[in-house]
């Protein structure tokens, strides 16, 4: 999986493109908790090009959002495939972590 990561008006963005499953989720939770610890509060994933999410990949986004509450801030999920949309549908996550149509949709969100 490559993971593009940007910073945008104090907006973490991480693009995903390929599979989220156990050999890349350890990946992106470095990269996530790294941009946290450097005082990133609030962030957007990017999963336009996402083929594929496992729990592993559920996983990392929940803790994620957890730490990111904590902080008082969010995590925003965007462009979504629809079959990758229904694994966080189907996973109880929508109710909890907001899922904007596209990039423009979830930047007006913070």
């Amino acid at each position: 999986m490559e993971i593009v990561e940007k910073e945008q008006n104090g907006i973490y963005i991480f693009k995903l493109n390929g599979r989220l499953d156990s050999n890349t989720a350890p990946e992106l939770e470095g990269k996530i908790f790294e941009a946290i610890e450097n005082g990133a509060i609030n962030m957007i994933v990017d999963c336009e090009d996402l083929d594929y999410i496992s729990s592993a990949g559920l996983r990392v986004i929940l803790k994620a959002t957890k730490a990111l509450k904590r902080a008082e801030g969010m995590m925003i999920l965007c462009a979504m495939q629809d079959y990758v949309k229904e694994v966080f549908e189907i996973a109880g996550f929508d109710s909890f972590l907001p899922i904007a149509a596209g990039m423009d949709d979830a930047l007006k969100k913070f």
